[in-house]
């Protein structure tokens, strides 16, 4: 896989976890602890996509 296609792919994943959190704050009886968890996979992948942009 390319650079630019690894770096395409997790733009994709993190656009995903942003919708998946949005959906989750919106919904009634929402899981603090899921949210917490999606919003670290987000910060993970957006670390990752900052670091393989800048090398």
């Amino acid at each position: 896989m390319s650079l630019s296609s690894h770096l395409e792919e997790l733009k994709r994943k993190h656009q995903s976890l942003s919708e998946a959190v949005e959906a989750e704050q919106r919904s009634p009886g929402t899981d603090a602890l899921r949210i917490t968890e999606l919003k670290k996979q987000k910060l993970r992948i957006k670390e990752e996509i900052s670091r393989l942009s800048t090398s």
